[in-house]
C-alpha cells in the first residue's frame, strides 16, 4: 500500500506525534477516474482544508494519506468496502502506530467513502486507532447502492466508476514503483461489478461489507455526522449505527444537510450545515487533541447536535432522545398501481392509499425513524411498495418528512415492517400528518414496476414524538440543503382523503 506522509516542517525525522489517517480511494496522485489529472503533483490535496482549517500540522500532528488496495500506489484490487479494503484499514493503522515518529495513536478521518473507511476501523479495533472522524459515510456496501431490494440510480454506474478508478494510472510525476504497485494485476473488476448487481440484503457478498453489526459495541470514539436530507450517503442505517456503538465518548452532528463536510460553505459563503463552520472545526480539533493528546475542552464532550426542520440547533445526550414516544396509528387501506410513475412530489405525486389527520390541535415534534407496518396483496412477485411521510399545510401545501421503501418478493399476502428515514421535524399546530402508501417514488429510487394493482389490507404508522418542548438553540440557522427542500411540494386535496386522529404527545 502507497502511503503520503506529511510532517510539520522542521520536525525531528525521529520526534513521535499522534497521527491523523485517511484511508481512500480518492487520494491518487492524478485525480483518478472522477478527476483525472495526468500533470497532478503528489500529495494528494483531498484534505487541504482539514489541515488549514484546524491548523493540524502547526500543532503537532502528522497527517498521512494512504491508496486503498488497487488504487493510487496501492496493489490489489478495489473490492467495495469488502474484506480486503477492511483489512487495508487495519493495516494501514498499526503500521502508522508502529511508526518511530508516531505516539502510537492514530485517528482516521475522512468524509463518504473514505468516512466509510473510518467505520471500517471502528469494526476492525485495530491497535492504535484512538478515534474516527467520519463525515457522511457509508454504513453499509449494500444500503448504498439498494434500500430494501429496491435500487438507487447509482447501483450501476457506481460500481463502474469505482472499477474505472481501480485502473487509472498514476501522474507524470510519479516514479516506476508508483505505477508498478498500482497496476491491476488480477481479473476481479468484472466479478465486483457482478456481486454488486445482487439485490438480495442477506448474500454473503453483503453481509461481509455491512459495518452496523460488525461495529457493534466498538468503544473507539467516534465524531459522526450525518444528513437527514442527504442524496448520496443517505440515512438509511445511519441510526442503527450509531445507537450501536458502545462507550460513552462519541459526538455526532445530525441535520438538515445533503453530503458535505461540517466546515463546507456555499457559492454565497453560506455554511452548508446552517451552523458557523468555526464551530465544527473546533469540535474537531478538540475531539482530536482529547483522545490523541488527552487534552479536555468543552468542545470535545460527547453527546448529539441535532437540527430541527425550522433550521435550529440543540444539544441531545442521545439521538432519538431519552423522552420520545412512539405513537401508533391504523392507516386507511386501499390499492395502488405498481406503474413506477408516482413521485413523492411534482407532477406525477399524490396516487396510492393515504391517510390525512384531522387539523393537529398543538404542535408535535417528530424525533426519530418513524416505522410502517404494511400487508399488502400481489398477483405477481416483485412489487414495490414505498411509504411516504408528510407535513400537509392548512392550504393543502405537502412536505416530504420521511420516506422507505421495500421489494415485495413473493405474490400473494405480504407482512413488512419498514423502517422510514430518520427525522427531527416540527409539525406545527393547524397542520395536518399525512402518510402515503404507493408504489414508487420515482425521484428518489429506480423502480422496475409490475403492472399489477397492490392491495393495501391493513397498514400501521409509528411515529416517534418528543414530550418535552425544546427551548435552548445553538448558533445557527437554517442550511441551504432545507430551504431546498422545504421548496419541494405537492399540493394535497385534503377533502378528498380519510381523516383520522394522529396520536401524539404532548409536549410540556
Amino acid at each position: 500500500m502507497h502511503a503520503d506522509v506529511l510532517r510539520p516542517a522542521g520536525m525531528p525525522a525521529d520526534e513521535r506525534t499522534p497521527v491523523v489517517l485517511t484511508v481512500s480511494p480518492y487520494t491518487s496522485h492524478s485525480g483518478g477516474a472522477a478527476a483525472p489529472d495526468p500533470t497532478g503533483e503528489p500529495p494528494s490535496d483531498r484534505f487541504d482544508d482539514f489541515l488549514d482549517l484546524t491548523g493540524a500540522l502547526d500543532e503537532g500532528y502528522t497527517y498521512v494519506m494512504v491508496d486503498l488496495p488497487g488504487t493510487g500506489g496501492s496493489g490489489g484490487c478495489n473490492d467495495w468496502g469488502g474484506p480486503a479494503e477492511q483489512g487495508a484499514v487495519e493495516s494501514a493503522v498499526e503500521w502508522a502506530a508502529a511508526q518511530p515518529w508516531s505516539t502510537g495513536r492514530v485517528a482516521l478521518l475522512g468524509k463518504s467513502y473514505d468516512g466509510w473507511t473510518g467505520l471500517m476501523g471502528t469494526a476492525r479495533r485495530p491497535d492504535g486507532l484512538a478515534a474516527v472522524v467520519s463525515m457522511e459515510p457509508v454504513y453499509s456496501g449494500y444500503s448504498y447502492l439498494y434500500n430494501r431490494g429496491v435500487r438507487f440510480a447509482n447501483s450501476v454506474g457506481t460500481p463502474v466508476v469505482f472499477q474505472a478508478n481501480d485502473l487509472f494510472p498514476g501522474s507524470l510525476a510519479d516514479p516506476l514503483d508508483y505505477h508498478l504497485n498500482g497496476a491491476p494485476l488480477t481479473p476481479c473488476h468484472g466479478l465486483n461489478i457482478v456481486q454488486q448487481q445482487d439485490d438480495a440484503e442477506d448474500s454473503a457478498f453483503w453481509a461481509a461489507r455491512d459495518l452496523v453489526p460488525a461495529a457493534a459495541g466498538s468503544r473507539v470514539p467516534v465524531f459522526l455526522t450525518q444528513g437527514f436530507l442527504e442524496t448520496n450517503t443517505k440515512p438509511d442505517r445511519a441510526f442503527d449505527y450509531w445507537n450501536g456503538l458502545g462507550g460513552a465518548a462519541h459526538k455526532a452532528w445530525f441535520g438538515q444537510f445533503d453530503h458535505v463536510r461540517g466546515w463546507d460553505t456555499d457559492t454565497e459563503g453560506r455554511t452548508e450545515t446552517g451552523r458557523p463552520r468555526a464551530a465544527f472545526v473546533r469540535q474537531v480539533a478538540a475531539f482530536l487533541d482529547r483522545h490523541l493528546e488527552g487534552e479536555r475542552s468543552r468542545a470535545a464532550r460527547p453527546g448529539v447536535q441535532v437540527q430541527d426542520s425550522r433550521g435550529r440547533w440543540r444539544t441531545e445526550s442521545s439521538w432519538p432522545p431519552a423522552d420520545v414516544r412512539v405513537r401508533r396509528t391504523t392507516l386507511a387501506g386501499g390499492a395502488y398501481a405498481d406503474d413506477g410513475r408516482t413521485s413523492a412530489t411534482g407532477a406525477d405525486a399524490g396516487s396510492g392509499a393515504w391517510t390525512v389527520s384531522t387539523p393537529l390541535r398543538r404542535t408535535a415534534w417528530m424525533s426519530g425513524e418513524p416505522v410502517l407496518d404494511v400487508t399488502v396483496s400481489t398477483s405477481l412477485p416483485r412489487a414495490n411498495l414505498v411509504g411516504l411521510v408528510y407535513d400537509v399545510a392548512p392550504d393543502g401545501t405537502a412536505r416530504v418528512v420521511s420516506r422507505g421503501t421495500q421489494l415485495v418478493r413473493g405474490a400473494g399476502a405480504s407482512t413488512y415492517t419498514l423502517p422510514l428515514y430518520g427525522q427531527d421535524w416540527v409539525f406545527a399546530r393547524g397542520h395536518r400528518i399525512g402518510v402515503l402508501v404507493t408504489g414508487a417514488d420515482s425521484d428518489w429510487w429506480v423502480h422496475v414496476p409490475t403492472g399489477q394493482e397492490v392491495t393495501v389490507d391493513e397498514a400501521r404508522i409509528r411515529l416517534p414524538f418528543l414530550t418535552r418542548k425544546r427551548t435552548r438553540f445553538l448558533d445557527g440557522g437554517a442550511s441551504p440543503r432545507l430551504e431546498e427542500h422545504l421548496g419541494q411540494t405537492l399540493i394535497l386535496d385534503t377533502a378528498a382523503v380519510e381523516e383520522r386522529r394522529f396520536r401524539v404527545a404532548r409536549l410540556r
